[in-house]
């Protein structure tokens, strides 16, 4: 689908065209949209979610995991190309759906309000993701009480988010993150040397296809959370606008330049969407040997606020009781750069709602960076609430994953 008439600013911002990137050394200049998404993506879904359902099952769902990693970048792949080439943004092509319902101004599609009403359980796991960095703060912080933690990074989450510092932060949150991903490497490595080694046997296992029927809420949410999950999957298509992608492109007229400008970006968002799938699988599937490995062997099942203190035995098992400090330390990078993250890519989806809603007009880009900021510096203590009221973060977060299940065919 071409880009209409009328579409304009956010998407397709004038006097941006340009030539795309003729090497891969050329093209890694214009990766991005991947990279940031990442800070999400080796979040709760992992380090919770991953881990616990391979402490709960061992290693007979690993097939499951693959499966959620891998399935929804075709997904986050086909829904990106159409945003670039046709300016519209996420909300705008989900309205296009047939299937009205009565709006505040007329009519609007159906998958506009459920994502809207999908906005509630989002910010139950947004607690839980809060409430687990807040849990890891504690380790390195014991007498620390975990609500006050909590409510520290909700403080500075919606200080670093209203002032516009988020890009600056992240950068460094996604060396962490990294950094830690590959202590979860090495950690699963070591495994190896230990009475928990993995063996074929128990991988063979894994890819048999056995479904848990037990455990079929925690497998849910874990498919909902793991990998590019459905807010992800939107996400990175505002990422996408933001990086230029539409507007480097240009509007759509017919000429073979443009197809061919078109063909060249698509190649760069596609070489960024193989790079995140290449990490999303490194940072998954580690958490889910670990909690296969080591905390079903040793009976250990995270619940309450206990959740982290026993996530930690997948490092202090396999590397002994210094590396506390490491999950520890790593633990709060991961879900505490997720939570900033989630809620920067949260704000993108207000202006919009309102827009396809009739309440606010395409063109106010300044009352639409206004609504970012604002969000940012408010939903951090919306989490705040929620994770005050459960207090566990595992049943939060599976709240959040299993409705991101069913969203996925969204």
């Amino acid at each position: 689908m071409v880009p209409d008439e009328d579409h304009d600013p956010y998407t397709q911002p004038k006097n941006a065209i340009q030539a795309p990137p003729e090497t891969f050394v050329q093209t890694l200049r214009y990766l991005g949209p991947g990279v940031i998404i990442s800070a999400t993506i080796v979040g709760s879904g992992e380090i919770i979610l991953t881990a616990s359902l391979g402490a709960a099952v061992g290693y007979s769902m690993l097939w499951w995991v693959l499966l959620s990693c891998w399935s929804k970048s075709i997904l986050q792949a086909e829904l990106a190309r159409y945003v670039v080439i046709s300016g519209d943004t996420y909300l705008r092509a989900l309205n296009r759906a047939p299937g009205r319902l009565p709006g505040p101004k007329g009519s609007v599609s159906w998958p506009v309000v459920v994502g809207l009403l999908a906005f509630i359980p989002g910010f139950t796991g947004l607690g839980g993701i809060i409430g687990g960095a807040g849990q890891a703060l504690v380790l390195l912080f014991p007498d620390m009480p975990p609500l006050l933690s909590v409510s520290g990074l909700a403080l500075v989450t919606a200080l670093l988010l209203a002032s516009g510092s988020y890009v600056r932060l992240e950068k460094v949150m996604l060396v962490m993150v990294m950094t830690f991903t590959v202590l979860t490497l090495a950690s699963a490595s070591l495994m190896q040397a230990t009475d928990y080694a993995t063996t074929w046997e128990q991988l063979r296992e894994g890819l048999n296809f056995e479904f848990s029927t037990q455990f079929a809420v925690l497998a849910l949410a874990a498919y909902g959370y793991t990998g590019v999950n459905s807010g992800e999957i939107s996400s990175y298509s505002y990422w996408c606008i933001e990086k230029g992608y539409a507007g480097r492109i240009g509007r759509f007229d017919g000429s073979p330049a443009w197809t061919a400008r078109a063909n060249g970006w698509l190649k760069v968002l596609r070489t960024d969407v193989w790079m995140t799938l290449a990490i999303l699988t490194l940072a998954t599937i580690p958490f889910y040997i670990l909690g296969a490995g080591v905390l079903h062997a040793a009976g250990l099942q995270p619940s309450g606020n206990d959740t982290i203190v026993a996530l930690s035995g997948m490092f202090t098992e396999t590397l002994g009781g210094w590396s506390l400090w490491v999950f520890a330390i790593g633990a709060f990078c991961i879900l505490f750069s997720s939570s900033i993250a989630g809620v920067a890519a949260g704000g993108r989806y207000i202006p919009d709602y309102l827009i396809e809603l009739g309440l606010m007009d395409r063109e106010q880009l300044n009352v639409r960076y206004s609504i970012i900021r604002w969000y940012g510096a408010i939903v951090p203590f919306i989490g705040l609430l929620l994770y005050a009221g459960f207090q566990r973060p595992v049943l939060m977060v599976t709240i959040a994953g299993s409705c991101a299940a069913i969203m996925l065919p969204e």
